[in-house]
């Protein structure tokens, strides 16, 4: 099975013979605006779909929680009411906005779900275009600041500051693929499987050979020609890059991450692929180390526990963490 990140090419293999023939489940749609894959081995056919559809039918509703583009969705209720009202939400929203401002402060505000303030000031369709003034830009940079994400745990009501708006564009795939998992996994007889969304790949349990999951990992300027792998049992691997939402002005790319401090999008880097346990947290890393850069981006990732990260700069310069074990072919 190939999947194809952006940013990094990356071959889920297996090898060697499984302790009981197991049978594979795979199934690829659009969910949450995105390209999802699933995957699931079990010792039933029917039990592998089985778990396809438990996946499938979670990742929908955490979509119809968390969406900003759903009037109906407690998220664009709280946008609404941005400076008029605070807004009860379910626990497990409450929470995910809980933990986003809990990376804000760990990353020094390079990540933050207010940046979603700024979504009318950029258009990343890939074409040459003039940068807007920067007194508008300026304007909406104001409005990001996760301090003024206003949270009450004894209600469970989220409040937000005037002309704000939150989104879950650089945390809620990997939230959904830690639930997809979570309720896959439940289901007796499944043994494994992997959640692919859009770039944040989590595996878990056997595959239908046995042998786990292999991700081979290529830079992108050369996808053909993988040359690395590393062994990803029970692992989330979340790539971010620049590859399918950027424009280009003055000849320079600018990739589709907005920097919280500056407004602006960033520069610099062309891929960031965090590998740990979970998928949300990777999801908001690579965000996070996109923003920071090379230096200070790694520098935060080798003082986490059971984090790794591989960041490939815009010269196609491939850096790595300091405890991360690639094989290289």
């Amino acid at each position: 099975m190939r999947l194809l990140f952006i940013g990094i090419l990356i071959f889920l293999e297996a090898g060697g013979l499984a302790a009981q023939p197991l049978v594979t489940a795979k199934k690829a749609l659009l969910l949450m605006g995105c390209n999802f894959e699933l995957v699931a081995s079990a010792d039933q056919d029917s039990t592998a779909w089985e778990a396809i559809n438990a996946g499938i039918k979670e990742i929908t509703r955490i979509e119809a929680l968390i969406s900003s583009w759903d009037p109906q969705s407690q998220t664009s209720e709280i946008n609404r009411m941005a400076g008029i009202r605070a807004v009860k939400v379910d626990k497990e929203l409450y929470d995910l906005i809980y933990r986003s401002k809990k990376i804000s402060v760990l990353t020094d505000g390079a990540f933050d779900i207010s940046f979603a303030s700024m979504d009318k000031v950029w258009q990343f369709d890939k074409k040459e275009q003039e940068l807007p003034d920067s007194n508008i830009v300026q304007a909406s940079r104001r409005r990001i600041d996760y301090s003024k994400i206003i949270l009450n745990p004894k209600d469970t009501t989220v409040f937000l500051g005037e002309g704000m708006k939150i989104g879950f564009g650089a945390i809620g795939k990997g939230y959904a693929a830690n639930m997809a998992k979570q309720v896959m996994s439940l289901i007796s007889g499944v043994k494994g499987g992997v959640v692919n969304a859009s770039g944040d790949l989590l595996t878990w349990g056997e595959s239908a050979t046995g042998d786990g999951w292999k991700i081979s990992i290529s830079k992108p300027d050369n996808i053909k020609q993988p040359i690395a792998w590393l062994q990803a049992d029970d692992m989330s691997v979340v790539t971010s890059g620049d590859y399918e939402k950027y424009f280009t002005s003055g000849g320079m790319r600018y990739a589709h991450i907005i920097n919280p401090k500056t407004g602006y999008p960033t520069t610099g880097i062309t891929s960031v692929t965090i590998i740990c346990p979970d998928a949300e947290l990777a999801d908001a890393l690579a965000t996070s180390v996109f923003v920071m850069g090379v230096e200070k981006g790694m520098a935060l990732v080798d003082q986490l526990n059971q984090v790794e990260c591989i960041i490939i700069d815009n010269s196609g310069s491939l850096h790595q963490s300091k405890n991360l074990k690639l094989n290289y072919y």
